[in-house]
């Protein structure tokens, strides 16, 4: 769910486990060793242990070639830590978990107060035999049809395991694996975005092993991703500039920023502009040509965040009256934080498996997407890479609408381009020990916004949504907007 273009048999996994010993003590399963992690920046670092989880890649072939995943742990702060840990399962599809506990570091280390924390890079991903595609980050920038088709072969070829094996319902049995293997009761589970997905599945297929589950950003089940991220990408673009226009300071600074956005979209699309400029990561100056389709990554992403979102009037502004620089710089440095974050090749195996293939006929929707600035592009180019990508192995119940009895927090951004409240409200639905909040002013994952990191670890404490104290979201609010390079108005 983070990426601006891109992203079957039923097995008795059960019966491939390792015996769990009774003396075991949770967390004993494995050989842990000291170890630094990194942030997807690969500046922050954490200290954990680590270790590494062999399975098997297929597991209807236990005796056939295995996969090597990363496991870190992070030890609880008290000397007796519960018999349940916590885990963390971060989006894409193609993110590392690993790298997402780092980045979240500040706001996930409260979990670890009573409680291990678990976490492994999912397979394809991170340190667990990646499915990268190098050819996949640039081909899908702007959609060829030719192009994005030899970039899939490419990467087909270059892979070095099967794409098959690299789904959600594989991903779910590993947890299960390694669950049973460091001996821990239950799981809390922490999921963002396509993540959201991960935990659902889990819950779906090992109720007993799950104690708690947070939903960040929730993907429901039954959605298939793709179709309707153009629409809520302008449904979320449109409440930016129409939240500027009711700023006083905003609409001052920036009388028309809806006219001023269509206007540099279509001059882009006529023309694209070269320039050059410092790259925002390497400091050295590069030559930059910017598209409508760069201007529709960098305000897609910009989105995400309400800091950002503040940004997107003035990005907007300065390029349609002449200075490029800040749109470049932005979408310089966006690029390279795609590019280094996914593991594309895990990303087409998800979605080809989990998503296109149920898209169904779009044609009453063809209108609406190509009126919106991302356009039916990432569509296309999402069928044509598809069209080559192999199916993997999908559990039948995948995505039928999840029932669970067990608690669950599902959160929310008030203003998330990619996972709107409405989707969580549609997941709630057959969660009967379910609460849902909605950040204020928020966009795409929460859990480190405010006061949030305290509401979850309340919730896990308790194992209990009912008496979360939860009036403190009130103080959160979108960013004001930056109406020149200085920053907001004082």
């Amino acid at each position: 769910m983070r990426i601006p273009v891109v992203r079957h048999l039923l097995f008795p996994a059960l019966l491939l486990l390792p015996a769990l010993g009774a003396a075991a003590a949770p967390g004993a399963g494995l050989t842990f060793e000291p170890c630094d992690i990194r942030g997807s920046d690969g500046q922050r670092v954490v200290e954990a242990e680590c270790a590494t989880f062999d399975v098997p890649a297929d597991p209807a072939d236990p005796d056939g070639d295995t996969l090597a995943l990363f496991v870190a742990r992070i030890p609880a702060l008290t000397p007796e830590p519960a018999a349940d840990a916590v885990t963390i399962i971060n989006g894409g599809p193609g993110a590392s978990s690993v790298s997402l506990y780092v980045n979240l570091e500040g706001a996930l280390s409260a979990l670890r107060r009573n409680r291990d924390v678990i976490v492994m890079d999912q397979r394809g991903t991170g340190r667990s035999a990646p499915l990268d595609c190098p050819a996949l980050d640039t081909a899908t920038y702007q959609f060829d049809p030719a192009t994005v088709r030899a970039a899939t072969r490419h990467c087909l070829d270059a892979l070095r395991h099967d794409p098959r094996l690299f789904t959600t319902s594989l991903a779910v049995e590993d947890l299960e694996r390694l669950r049973r293997q460091l001996g821990y009761r239950q799981w809390n589970l922490y999921g963002v975005s396509y993540g959201t997905r991960v935990a659902q599945h889990y819950l779906r297929r090992y109720p007993d092993a799950v104690r708690s589950v947070i939903l960040d950003g929730v993907v429901p089940p039954d959605l298939a991703l793709g179709p309707d991220v153009a629409l809520n990408a302008q449904t979320t673009l449109d409440g930016i500039l129409e939240r500027c226009g009711q700023a006083d300071y905003c609409a001052a600074a920036f009388p028309d920023p809806a006219g001023q956005f269509q206007r540099l979209r279509e001059r882009l699309r006529a023309s694209p502009v070269t320039l050059e400029t410092p790259d925002p990561v390497t400091g050295r100056s590069r030559e930059v040509t910017l598209s409508d389709s760069h201007l529709a990554m960098t305000v897609r992403l910009l989105s995400y965040a309400p800091e950002t979102a503040a940004l997107i009037p003035l990005v907007v502004h300065e390029a349609d009256t002449g200075n490029f620089t800040p749109l470049a710089g932005q979408a310089m440095r966006i690029e390279a934080q795609l590019q280094s974050a996914i593991s594309f090749g895990m990303h087409n195996s998800v979605v080809c498996t989990e998503d296109v293939p149920f898209y169904g006929d779009l044609t009453a929707l063809q209108p609406a997407l190509e009126a919106a600035y991302l356009g039916a592009d990432q569509v296309r180019a999402l069928e044509t890479i598809c069209g080559l990508w192999p199916r993997g192995v999908r559990h039948d119940d995948l995505a039928e609408p999840l029932r669970s009895d067990r608690p669950v927090l599902l959160l929310s951004g008030e203003f998330d381009p990619i996972t709107p409240p409405a989707y969580a409200e549609r997941a709630a639905a057959g969660l009967t020990r379910s609460r849902h909040l909605v950040a204020p002013g928020q966009g795409h994952g929460v859990i480190a916004r405010g006061c949030v990191p305290q509401i979850a670890e309340d919730f896990i404490e308790a194992a209990a949504v009912d008496d979360l104290d939860t009036a403190c979201l009130d103080r959160l609010a979108a960013d004001p907007f930056f109406v020149d390079l200085l920053g907001p108005p004082p």
